[in-house]
């Protein structure tokens, strides 16, 4: 936490930022925090008429083809779009490049896909796998064509534009899955909610957008890019097989209604966590870009930003698993129940997972993607172990596993951090230790209140509320200098409406 004598100089910097930059910055925020959440509203809502509509082991097919399309984007990616974000400047020609390229290696992986579709469906005893995976492979040719156009938007930091595309797009792509699972379609229903959901988001981006591309293409383009890419395409897609290692395992070694138990709880812990850090991703990276140059300010912006975002993820995290429990019962039915545990221990890492982020944007923001690629290495290094103990133990015991292993990562990441802008690990701990440990505090005295005789509905509101009296108190209490700024932030926002 600041001391005095720092927040008179925060005060007086205000994040390092212009005000033109600043108001930008919390646009950004705003649209990408609407974008996120009433996507992921949307989406959600969704999901609980599929899950009550469709069984466990569907859901456990559905994330055995997410493993295979996940790796495929993110090659097809290339960390060509960072590579383009982090520049000041970006030509036309630069634009087309990376367009073409994208396009190119999305055709050949929906080849090798579609090719090895029917080895796959062999490989996890599967035989849906062949026919679904290929189809839904059409997804990374959709996606390919759009990239460039979503990477413009990120530089202008103009999230309006994709919130509104993508909530269209989940609202209509959701009646489409909802008909289709009615209808006794099946997994076949989750597959064309995905297909439909890309391809309106695609038309809409090339329908409002501004950019069409040309025929143009620079081999030495593609080189100054790539140079950049190169390691954090190695970096990313090291981290994109590992995170979903735990969707392998689980599908191979266990069985799909696991694997399906798995997913639900990922699919609501997303709710919050990774849609809080996607917003982190996407808008502090060109925000800080803007003062990358400005030592002094870079460090005092991104204290503030880190304290910040930890104030707003443990309070959000922890206090969400707090009260998963009635709200499953409550939204998805018993059949269900099996997830609640894996969602509460997955809240331990997903609270510190937007941090990490925000530590991983600082290699980005000082262009040391060979950091990016040494620190990836040597991570899933480490992560092995939590692969070994899940092919021995359960998915409990190995997400337990999973939560050692985030909170090293979190020590790794902030080691380098210290190294590039002088606000490493020590500090990092010493400012967020005592917001991570009111909030956990909070949430654990709310999740005692599920004891009581009550029903689902009736626990919800009580848990809630307590939670936020609580957390209230105790950082107005203690004037906790980023709570306030947020708090006072929030207020002025309610007051103008």
């Amino acid at each position: 936490m600041a001391t005095s004598s720092e927040r008179i100089y925060l005060a007086k910097v205000y994040w390092g930022m212009s005000s033109s930059m600043k108001s930008k910055t919390v646009n950004g925020f705003k649209w990408g925090l609407i974008d996120n959440f009433a996507n992921s509203g949307v989406t959600f809502i969704v999901g609980l008429f599929l899950a009550r509509l469709l069984s466990p082991e569907e859901f456990g097919v559905l994330g055995i083809i997410t493993v295979f399309i996940n790796i495929s984007v993110t090659i097809i990616d290339g960390g060509l779009a960072t590579a383009l974000i982090r520049k000041k400047e970006v030509h036309e020609v630069e634009y087309n490049t990376v367009f073409y390229s994208n396009l190119v290696v999305s055709l050949l992986l929906l080849g090798i896909l579609c090719a090895g579709s029917n080895f796959i469906a062999v490989f996890f005893h599967q035989p849906v796998l062949g026919p679904t995976l290929s189809v839904m492979s059409i997804v990374l040719l959709i996606n390919a064509l759009s990239l460039v156009h979503k990477t413009i938007l990120i530089k202008k930091i103009d999230f309006k534009s994709q919130a509104i595309f993508s909530l269209v797009s989940s609202l209509l792509s959701g009646i489409v899955g909802i008909s289709m699972a009615y209808n006794g379609m099946g997994i076949w229903s989750l597959v064309g909610q995905q297909l439909s959901r890309q391809l309106l988001l695609t038309i809409s981006f090339w329908i409002v957008g501004k950019w069409v591309p040309k025929m143009m293409f620079s081999v030495a383009c593609f080189k100054d890019l790539y140079n950049f890419g190169l390691k954090l395409l190695a970096a990313n897609l090291i981290n994109t097989l590992f995170k979903d290692a735990f969707l392998v395992v689980i599908g191979k070694i266990y069985s799909t209604k696991d694997l399906g138990y798995y997913k639900q709880a990922e699919q609501f812990n997303a709710i919050l966590s990774n849609n809080f850090s996607q917003i982190v991703r996407k808008v502090t990276l060109p925000a800080l870009s803007q003062i990358q140059d400005e030592k002094e300010r870079l460090k005092v912006t991104y204290r503030r930003l880190f304290v910040s975002v930890a104030i707003v993820s443990f309070a959000a995290v922890f206090v969400f698993a707090a009260i998963s429990k009635p709200l499953l019962l409550l939204l998805i039915g018993e059949k269900w129940l099996p997830s609640v545990k894996l969602l509460q221990i997955m809240s331990l890492y997903a609270a510190i997972y937007p941090l990490n982020i925000l530590n991983l944007n600082v290699l980005n923001l000082c262009k040391r993607s060979d950091y990016l690629l040494k620190l990836e290495v040597i991570k899933k290094i480490l992560f092995v172990p939590v692969i070994v103990v899940g092919f021995f133990t359960n998915m409990e015991i190995m997400l337990w596993a999973a939560v050692i292993y985030y909170y090293v990562e979190f020590f790794i990441n902030g080691w380098y951090t210290k190294k590039l802008i002088s606000y490493g690990l020590f500090e990092q701990v010493r400012d967020v230790f005592p917001i991570y440990f009111v909030s956990l505090s909070v949430a654990l005295l709310a999740s005692l209140l599920t004891a009581l005789p009550i029903a689902n509905w009736v626990m919800l509101l009580l848990q809630v509320s307590v939670a936020l009296v609580l957390l209230v108190l105790v950082y107005r209490s203690i004037r906790q200098t980023e709570y306030m700024e947020i708090e006072k932030f929030c207020i002025s926002k309610v007051r103008r409406r």
